[in-house]
């Protein structure tokens, strides 16, 4: 299928020499559009692009959740305690025990390497 767009110069610019690689480019921008509209990937996707950038043991361990994703686990939190957590909000709950549990392991193994170095 052609696709015609109009996009701004400096953008075409920047394209052009992937122009190749536009079909993957858009599949990954669609896919990351589609996470970041998912209640609570925000904050997981800020975790783990951190992760992601192999910080060093320190930064690991200074590892903090951001304000966004405290209030998002806050509002589950409360929300389960009132009145009960939809299925979705129950997979979210999963999810950020999950990141939790990896941010811990993490931590254990940046301690770890803090001491022996």
């Amino acid at each position: 299928m052609l696709v015609t767009l109009d996009i701004p110069e400096e953008l075409a610019l920047r394209l052009t020499p992937l122009k190749d690689q536009l079909p993957q480019i858009l599949e990954l921008g669609l896919r990351e559009l589609s996470a970041s509209s998912q209640t609570g990937f925000a904050g997981i996707a800020e975790v783990l692009e951190f992760l992601a950038k192999l910080p060093a043991p320190e930064e690991i361990l200074a590892l903090r959740p951001s304000e966004t994703l405290r209030s998002q686990i806050t509002a589950l939190l409360d929300k389960n305690r009132s009145k009960g957590l939809t299925p979705n909000e129950e997979l979210a709950w999963e999810q950020y025990q999950y990141l939790e549990h990896l941010v811990r392991i993490t931590k254990a193994k940046a301690y770890i390497k803090l001491k022996a170095g």
